[in-house]
């Protein structure tokens, strides 16, 4: 309990508590239509890099994207153990930290889910499980700071690059729903499929943590009061340009053409866009700008690479 904690949250049913908690730390919704999006086109991207014909089964993919979005929740689970001191102490608004959620039900969701999982994959897919036992043991060493916690908090560069692995990684269990369960060989085009999920990650961690002065606070490491608001802001978009250029070639492997290439490069100019403004002016609602370009930067690349192509051609346009 503290000053931020809630009398009549914290002894509500525990699935009252655990819809606070989603909604706070994990929307469900809004996740799940993200992640089963990602994992639409990882496969979508798959096929056609191939010359695959349609799409998986839908029992296929609803059975997996259980796995893929479950994943990313065993993410948060693990994410609340690791940063629980540094929680208690600078972020008390938190669920956790203002006992909304205990970690004794943390660690059973995470164990319930875990073996949800296993099951699933082991009756539907049993060939998948290797991959996924890899993402498993990636994502236990990341809960564990890969046991260079401190050392990771004063690199914060190597922190991001070691953490943001575990999103290929996932990629590399989505996109196997296709190549693995059909006995090919992944196709080459998927390496950069994987780097620009890779990068969109660094997008996304960046983008979250640029802020106003007047907006830093003790304890929270954000980009800006590492390195400063302009030089985080074009850091920002050095990173987006790099995943323009991976893009561009994950394109090229799946024959996508100048129409896939034009469209990456508008994207690339309305997103950077807000880092532009806010280095000339800094505002709260510029920085916020920065983020939600970094959501949709996302969101364009996952529907430009393998969404919409295969969309339509599942409906001929």
């Amino acid at each position: 309990m503290n000053e931020f904690s809630k009398t009549e949250e914290n002894n509500a049913s525990f699935g009252k508590r655990f819809w606070i908690y989603q909604r706070e730390r994990f929307p469900i919704l809004g996740h799940g239509l993200l992640v089963a999006s990602f994992s639409f086109s990882a496969i979508s991207y798959s096929r056609i890099c191939r010359g695959a014909e349609g799409f998986v089964s839908w029992p296929v993919y609803l059975t997996g994207i259980f796995t893929t979005i479950t994943l990313f929740f065993l993410v948060r689970v693990f994410d609340e153990f690791k940063d629980a001191e540094d929680d208690a102490r600078f972020r008390k608004n938190l669920p956790v930290p203002r006992g909304l959620m205990s970690f004794r039900e943390l660690a059973i969701m995470g164990i319930v889910v875990g073996l949800a999982q296993v099951t699933i994959n082991a009756i539907f897919f049993p060939k998948m499980l290797l991959i996924y036992f890899i993402v498993i043991a990636y994502l236990s060493l990341m809960g564990k700071e890969f046991f260079v916690a401190e050392w990771l908090k004063k690199h914060q560069l190597w922190y991001i690059v070691s953490h943001m692995l575990i999103i290929p990684l996932v990629d590399v269990y989505a996109s196997g729903l296709d190549w693995l369960l059909e006995g090919v060989s992944a196709p080459k085009g998927l390496i950069f499929f994987f780097a620009v999920s890779y990068f969109n990650g660094i997008v996304l961690e960046i983008g979250r943590k640029i802020r106003v002065p007047e907006k830093e606070a003790e304890g929270v490491l954000t980009y800006s009061s590492m390195h400063g608001a302009n030089k985080a802001s074009w850091m920002w978009i050095g990173v987006l340009l790099v995943t323009l250029a991976l893009s561009i070639a994950a394109s090229w492997f799946a024959g996508y053409g100048m129409l896939g290439y034009a469209i990456l490069a508008g994207f690339f100019i309305i997103c950077a866009l807000p880092a532009f403004l806010f280095i000339q002016k800094k505002t709260e609602k510029r920085s916020k700008m920065i983020e939600y370009a970094s959501a949709l930067w996302t969101i364009g690349m996952y529907l430009t690479l393998g969404g919409v192509p295969m969309l339509s051609k599942l409906l001929d346009f």
